[in-house]
């Protein structure tokens, strides 16, 4: 790789690294390796110039940062869902917006296979669970399966679901990438042919102010979840001016902070899906607002919140 595009495929995180050196100390380790990453690369193949000159000098100065705030703050904890996790977001944008098309694009083919095969549905949700659905449609009450389990029980099987599901989503990822894609597409298949199935009933409308109470967080968690995966695969594939080792290390890392920050997410979902999607007489206005609220943080926090704090550093 020439020098000039080498700097300028990094100049705005050196100027970023540059200006950090009050960050959180986990923070500021991995960008001392990253720096050091660079500052290897840059002599092996710029041994003489500036830019080793600049990069040998930030390395010291981040070096020094890492050892004076090497003591752990008391909010780490807090300080994890605050910066350090929407900054991965940021920093992954485009793993989870690709994400994000995969998914939709298998729930379109979900909706169009559902429509134009009769077979399908069945194929994906199960007789058991359509003969049920049908026969709730035919008492009057289409929306009767999440009132049936005790909603303690259901909390903690339908919490400890996705969060498994999540998990294998994101380790998925090991394998190239495709593995996450693979159980996106399968996910995204089944909710689309799942919302068709009410659409196809007259239910649309009535469904999605039930099932996207819960929904909303639910499904864009997975979603995360896949870009996670993405960002662990991708990490192997194209690890840019990182070793390759160093590149995994990284991806591995960034991935399962994703996972884990989805935890909380995954729980009020499993809170909404156990003991609020069951009162499905509630008033519309009520479960509209539920659900316009769930995604408005979801956009906020993984979308727009990060550039903010991205913005507060470079100040």
């Amino acid at each position: 790789m020439r020098e000039a595009l080498f700097v300028k495929q990094n100049t705005e995180k050196w100027k970023h690294f540059d200006g950090m050196q009050e960050a959180n100390p986990d923070e500021l380790a991995d960008r001392f390796l990253e720096i050091t990453n660079d500052l290897a690369y840059s002599k092996t193949f710029y041994p003489n110039s500036k830019t080793t000159a600049y990069l040998n000098g930030l390395a010291s100065k981040l070096h020094r940062s890492v050892y004076k705030n090497k003591k752990e703050k008391s909010n780490r904890f807090v300080n994890f869902w605050r910066t350090e996790l929407p900054l991965i977001f940021l920093e992954h944008k485009k793993q989870i917006i690709y994400a994000l098309v995969f998914f939709l694009v298998s729930c379109a083919i979900g909706a169009i296979s559902a429509k134009y095969d009769d077979t399908f549905i069945r194929l994906i949700l199960g007789d058991g669970y359509v003969n049920m659905t049908n026969d709730n449609i035919s008492k009057g009450d289409p929306f009767g399966v999440y009132k049936q389990e005790n909603p303690l029980l259901m909390f903690i099987q339908i919490g400890s679901n996705n969060i498994f599901v999540a998990i294998y989503t994101f380790v998925l990822g090991v394998i190239f990438s495709f593995g996450s894609i693979v159980s996106l597409f399968r996910n995204g298949v089944m909710l689309g042919s799942f919302q068709y199935f009410f659409f196809s009933k007259g239910l649309g409308f009535e469904s999605v102010l039930v099932i996207w109470i819960h929904g909303t967080l639910e499904i864009s968690a997975i979603v995360l979840a896949g870009a996670a995966g993405l960002v662990l695969g991708n990490s192997m594939l194209f690890p840019k001016t990182y070793t390759r080792k160093a590149s995994i290390l990284k991806g591995a890392k960034d991935g399962l902070k994703i996972v884990l920050g989805l935890v909380p997410i995954f729980i009020v979902a499993a809170f909404f899906e156990s003991f609020i999607t069951r009162h499905t007489e509630m008033p519309m206005w009520l479960s509209g607002l539920i659900l316009l609220v769930s995604a408005a943080f979801i956009i906020w926090y993984v979308f727009i919140y990060p550039t903010k704090i991205y913005k507060k550093t470079l100040i």
